[in-house]
């Protein structure tokens, strides 16, 4: 291009190699777009108007427009394109074909030939009525160009709309280019468009206005796509298609018309129509693959042979192409490990472990709730867990819906393919145990009806589904969706576990996964968890076999009478940990001792506790009354966690005993095993006083019975405000603090974590919260309690360490947090410790170039 082409306005700059363009004033187009003149690429002329003159054209301040056209070529047509900050963000189409007229036509038949410059003449005359003058579309679609009144059809329906002729002269055209586009792009639906992609409030619009290779003429002129990848895959493979005498994108929207680039069995390609184009081609995106550093796709055109590069863009790739790519590049040498590493969103990573809804794939929404857990899964919708065990049983894949889960559900919840439920938040029953057992879930779906008894749900526009229809949840989006979509499976290859290797060379903080069963522990280590930071032991009596000795033990009349009772479920609890531990062999495996109150044991409805009363003997009114005796007010507040284990500490001692006599058995065949026992819902020192006397007095009467030494830790968990404030005092007498952010969240704003989900949009809409505070940790007010305790455990205790355990361990921003808090570090749901992974390495690796 020629360094003397000049614009008085230095806002509207022709791109040449030294051109004062930026991504940051002119948009990652225009920039894109300078490298390939630098590359030398064959660019057609190109100007580029930075964001501030968009802005001004928008306000009505345009540019010497004369000048800019005089910039081109005499009779050149021009082609506006948008360049914004970021391509996911949107922005006008481009407009072809700037400056055809009646004497442009009249010059261009003697070469195109009379029908293809009328139809070139057609084609911006319907696309400057609709996206420019905004006339009735219908007025002007759809015409057969071939038609040889077709031209002056739509010049006086134009005419006749717009009531005024069409423009003819070319520095009109573009000025009313210009304004439309600017304008579309400050108009308040594209700003709120926009803005759900992620982009700022105020985010600039640039424009490039570039000399148009035709594509049309003698010899072989056309336009086309190329890339050197698979955009769905990732995979090498030159994609993209040409058109023989086409303008634009053409040749991807006129299907059997269209060549293949490279030669193809299912029809003929541009390989062998123009052999040397197409070589050309393949040298160009290469050089830019290795130069940009980046999968590119080339807009691109051919005149009598010749190739013209248009545009550049980022290769468009799903999750799976990008980690692909990423990989690659770096395998190749083009970028560094670290930056292939910064390259993947980790969110991005959740869509390669579950299955997906395909991209593209129509979806019949019918609800929204909170994305608790994601993947997605289609099956008939069921109302209780035995009815989903049951369609398990019969091979069906069915949707739990319930109005919220408890640990009674668990089963259920095994056997479902989702979880929909109308209450909830990010920390409520379904979504923790959801992400645990990698299970789709969307829960507080609060504008769907939900009718229990009938056994149906119905959505905002009243169609109803009942039991045995088939719905699909979304936990990716938080989308319900009617009937059962295509899917894309999980996609773990060898270029997923090469990136996370490169991850967890760079990062500094160790992530460990939250596990309560075996089959949850083996997912942790399959995803190269680094131990168990949090086994809830609860869980583990909500098996039939185990629920009966359970209640026994709940209604108990006497210590001996509780301990006949816990007998029967120690080697049940015992086999647990012994298959935890060998499974974890070689890695820390935290304990959480029982934390939940006994009436969630109990039954609620008649039929549950006339089966109590058979397997207790007793009468269904006594079991009622000590059923509703147990009652409380607030239960999450009540008689559970350390509370219990000092009231009723029978359940404890049965705990760590199992705990102890499961480190000798797994000892004997593998490495010695070192179990961390968390004691919960501490708020005292003197309850870590009293428990530890009496777990220690347990772990000497196994050492004497077995004959055999080993050792343990504990440590508290710390989810109550006051342990954070008291935590020096509590680090004395423990090895460990992990902190769980889920309670101590709840507590700290007073607000119930299974019902914020009703009102919490609407907070964070009105910017009374930033974020949901119990899926992104508030750093300002439970993060500082966090960092009280944190600093004054170390000052009391500095060798102790501290971790994170709540729901947040998973969470990219809360990482970011626990690292500058000095956790040792964090723990999450399995099927996040992938992502968790990778937040941290890149973290750490942010901090490293920094620095």
């Amino acid at each position: 291009m020629d360094d003397a082409a000049t614009a008085p306005d230095p806002h509207v700059t022709p791109i040449t190699p030294t051109a004062p363009v930026a991504a940051v004033t002119h948009g990652g187009r225009a920039k894109c777009l300078q490298r390939l003149v630098r590359l030398e690429m064959p660019l057609p002329r190109t100007v580029a108007l930075s964001f501030d003159t968009v802005h001004g054209i928008a306000a009505g301040r345009m540019p010497d427009i004369a000048a800019l056209v005089a910039g081109f070529h005499a009779g050149a047509l021009l082609c506006v394109r948008p360049s914004s900050g970021d391509p996911d963000w949107g922005g006008p189409g481009a407009i072809l074909n700037i400056g055809m007229n009646e004497a442009r036509c009249r010059a261009l038949a003697p070469r195109l030939g009379e029908a293809a410059a009328r139809a070139l003449y057609l084609r911006f005359v319907e696309s400057y009525a609709v996206h420019v003058a905004r006339l009735d579309p219908d007025s002007f679609e759809g015409r057969d160009a071939t038609h040889p009144d077709a031209l002056a059809a739509a010049l006086a329906a134009y005419e006749d709309e717009a009531e005024e002729p069409f423009p003819q002269d070319p520095v009109v055209q573009l000025s009313e280019v210009l304004r439309s586009m600017a304008r579309a792009w400050e108009g308040t639906t594209a700003r709120l468009l926009r803005q759900a992609r992620g982009a700022p409030a105020d985010a600039g619009l640039g424009l490039v206005v570039q000399e148009m290779a035709l594509g049309l003429g003698p010899g072989e002129c056309g336009s086309g796509v190329l890339q050197l990848v698979d955009p769905e895959t990732g995979l090498p493979q030159i994609t993209g298609r040409y058109l023989s005498q086409s303008q634009g994108r053409e040749a991807l929207e006129h299907g059997l018309a269209s060549l293949y680039l490279g030669r193809d069995p299912r029809g003929p390609s541009l390989e062998e129509l123009a052999p040397q184009a197409f070589e050309d081609l393949k040298r160009h995106a290469a050089r830019m693959r290795e130069r940009l550093r980046e999968e590119m796709q080339i807009e691109f055109t051919i005149e009598d042979g010749g190739v013209h590069i248009l545009d550049g863009i980022r290769v468009p790739r799903s999750a799976r192409a990008g980690l692909r790519i990423a990989v690659r590049l770096a395998e190749d040498g083009v970028i560094s490990r670290a930056e292939a590493v910064m390259r993947i969103e980790p969110r991005a990573v959740s869509e390669l472990l579950h299955r997906q809804v395909a991209p593209g794939a129509p979806r019949a929404v019918i609800g929204r709730g909170v994305a608790a857990s994601p993947g997605a899964a289609s099956g008939r919708i069921v109302f209780t867990a035995a009815d989903a065990q049951a369609s398990a049983a019969r091979d069906e894949p069915c949707i739990l819906v319930r109005r919220e889960t408890t640990p009674e559900d668990i089963r259920g919840m095994h056997a479902a393919a989702a979880v929909l439920t109308e209450r909830g938040g990010m920390t409520s029953h379904a979504a923790v145990i959801g992400r645990g057992l990698g299970l789709p879930c969307v829960v507080g779906a609060s504008r769907i009806r939900f009718h229990f008894k009938r056994r149906q749900i119905v959505d905002t526009e009243g169609r109803v589904f009942r039991e045995g229809d088939v719905i699909t949840v979304d936990g990716t989006t938080g989308e319900i969706l009617a009937g059962s979509p295509a899917m894309v499976e999980a996609a773990l290859d060898d270029a997923f576990t090469t990136l996370m290797d490169w991850a967890d060379a760079a990062r500094d903080i160790d992530i460990r996964a939250n596990a309560d069963t075996p089959a949850d522990a083996q997912t942790a280590r399959n995803f190269a968890a680094q131990g168990i930071g949090l086994c809830r032991t609860e869980h583990m009596f909500f098996e039939a076999d185990r629920l009966t000795p359970m209640r026994e033990m709940i209604f108990a009349d006497s210590p001996a009478d509780r301990q006949e009772a816990l007998a029967l479920l120690l080697p049940m609890q015992r086999g647990d940990f012994v298959e935890l531990f060998r499974i974890m062999e070689g890695m820390p495996v935290c304990i959480r001792l029982f934390d939940p109150p006994l009436h969630e044991f109990l039954p609620s409805d008649r039929a549950g506790l006339r089966d109590l009363a058979e397997a207790l003997d007793m009468a269904v009114s006594d079991v009622t009354r000590r059923v509703e005796a147990m009652g409380e007010y607030n239960p999450m507040l009540g008689l559970r966690g350390v509370r219990l284990g000092i009231t009723v500490p029978e359940i404890y001692d049965m705990q760590a005993r199992a705990i102890f006599e499961a480190t000798l058995e797994a000892s004997r065949d593998g490495a010695p095993v070192v179990p961390e026992i968390m004691l919960p819902l501490v708020s005292a020192r003197r309850e870590v006083e009293l428990v530890r006397a009496r777990i220690d007095a347990v772990a000497a009467a196994v050492r004497t019975e077995r004959g055999r030494d080993f050792t343990y830790r504990l440590g508290v968990m710390v989810e109550t405000p006051r342990a954070c404030l008291r935590a020096g005092d509590i680090a004395q007498h423990v090895h460990f603090l992990s902190f769980g952010t889920n309670d101590l969240t709840q507590m700290t704003y007073g607000l119930s974590r299974d019902d914020a989900g009703r009102f919490m949009q609407a907070y964070v809409a009105e910017g009374v919260f930033s974020e949901d505070p119990f899926h992104v940790l508030d750093h300002e007010g439970v993060g500082e309690l966090v960092s009280i305790g944190a600093e004054r455990a170390r000052r009391a205790k500095p060798g102790i360490t501290l971790s994170i355990c709540g729901e947040h361990g998973g969470n990219p921003e809360s990482i970011a947090f626990c690292r500058a808090a000095g956790m040792d570090y964090v723990s999450c749901s399995p099927f996040r410790v992938p992502v968790a992974r990778l937040a941290a390495a890149q973290l750490a690796i942010r901090d490293a170039w920094q620095n």
